[in-house]
């Protein structure tokens, strides 16, 4: 009875556990089970576009200052004014300029007369120095007969040679009177350009985009012009200065068509073309961008100068293609590399480089060969290669097939998630 008793214990026992080991086995077979995500490939139109920004600007703006310091008298434009070349856009009191020419005037009239007294002592040396000449030369003959003394002949030939040396100094004075009748004379000039310039006018026709002065206050011009406005020449062609980074500088073309839009017109989208890609780069924080000058016609005079512009430049473009979501090619299945192994030898697949680094397609439209996840209507997995073509940063281009098949309508995993994570306690084990 005893021994019956205990192998009736024995054989409970044995169930229980035999229960208990199916019960975890199939627990952790339910727990290893992953729930897979997908999305469909596509058929249609890829294009590959650069994004950037950039600000508006006129093609020609001009700021007009002024070259002497005073008060601002009067303002004969203001903010979007439109001017005419060569007309006054301001005045600046010219009371001090006036006066500074009238001094000019009577300085000038000075050095003329003192001009005129040094021509007429170079004429009164040279009469002197005929009436010398004219007593040494009968002191000199009277001399050779003996008619007159040494001395007298020599204080003759003195007073001429004084004579000469006379005329010598009034012609010197002459000189240097006529030299400073030209500087009084280059004075006079100075100050009725001076005058000349309390009249500001504009340089261009155009349309005045900035006033920073007010009338009464005062221009100091002593160490440069200050501006007193901003012209831009023609707003109805503008051009967008647009910030490139320099990785994407080699896929743009000069004479290449872009679109961009502005924050104040939302729903409207502006054309311009590239006209040059200036080679002067711009460095932040170790980011180095070139400016793309973008032209474009404004002929509504929408758009404003300084507005920030969001371009589009579309760089390739594929009709009719098989598109792959790129969130597929950045999806690596949850497998151990013997099992990835395994399905790739199943399907006909290489190992490549790409079963380990992401798929992505490179700037320049092409990643070489890509792996996606295709799921069957059994939810089994096949890898599936390709060659990759253009992104547009959602989809990317299958440019021809390598192994397997692709075609619209597809599934194609993006991501997978632990099935009992999802279900039990704990942070999920997501793979995307």
């Amino acid at each position: 009875m005893a021994i019956r008793m205990t192998r009736t214990r024995w054989v409970v026992s044995g169930a229980v556990a035999l229960i208990v080991v199916v019960g975890v086995l199939f627990g952790l077979r339910k727990g290893n089970s992953v729930e897979y995500f997908s999305a469909k490939v596509e058929r249609g139109e890829i294009r590959d576009a650069i994004d950037a920004s950039g600000q508006v600007n006129a093609v020609v703006s001009v700021q007009v200052g002024s070259q002497v310091s005073g008060t601002i008298a009067k303002l004969n434009a203001d903010f979007n004014s439109h001017v005419g070349k060569n007309q006054i856009v301001a005045l600046i009191d010219p009371s001090l300029f006036q006066g500074a020419l009238l001094q000019a005037d009577a300085d000038l009239a000075g050095a003329k007369a003192n001009s005129a007294a040094a021509q007429a002592n170079v004429v009164k040396a040279k009469a002197a120095l005929t009436q010398t000449a004219a007593d040494y030369n009968r002191m000199a003959q009277l001399a050779r007969g003996h008619a007159v003394t040494a001395s007298e002949l020599e204080l003759s030939t003195a007073n001429n040679e004084a004579a000469k040396a006379s005329v010598d100094a009034a012609e010197a004075a002459l000189i240097q009177a006529q030299a400073q009748m030209a500087q009084k004379a280059a004075a006079v000039s100075v100050a009725k350009t001076n005058l000349e310039h309390t009249v500001i006018r504009s340089p261009i026709e155009g349309v005045v985009v900035a006033r920073n002065v007010d009338v009464g206050q005062t221009v100091a011009a002593s160490l440069q012009a200050p501006t007193i406005f901003t012209i831009a020449q023609d707003l109805t062609k503008m051009q967008l200065y647009a910030k490139l980074d320099e990785s994407d500088v080699g896929r743009i073309k000069v004479n290449q068509a872009v679109t961009f839009k502005v924050d104040a017109f939302p729903a409207e989208t502006f054309r311009g073309v590239v006209s040059q890609i200036r080679m002067n780069p711009t460095t932040v924080q170790n980011v180095v961008t070139y400016d793309a000058i973008i032209d474009f016609a404004n002929p509504d005079r929408k758009v404003f100068p300084g507005m920030t512009a969001f371009v589009t430049i579309p760089v390739a473009t594929v009709e009719d293609a098989i598109k792959i979501p790129n969130s597929a090619l950045r999806y690596k299945p949850s497998l151990s590399p013997d099992e990835v192994h395994a399905l790739y030898a199943q399907y006909g697949l290489q190992d490549t480089p790409s079963q380990t680094t992401s798929n992505m397609p490179s700037k320049d439209g092409a990643s070489g060969i890509a792996t996606v996840w295709k799921r069957h209507t059994d939810n089994t997995l096949e890898p599936v290669q390709f060659t990759a073509g253009i992104t547009d940063h959602a989809f990317t281009e299958v440019k021809s097939m390598q192994k397997g098949k692709l075609a619209a309508g597809d599934d194609v995993i993006t991501g997978s998630i632990a099935a009992a994570a999802a279900s039990g306690p704990g942070t999920p084990n997501a793979r995307r």
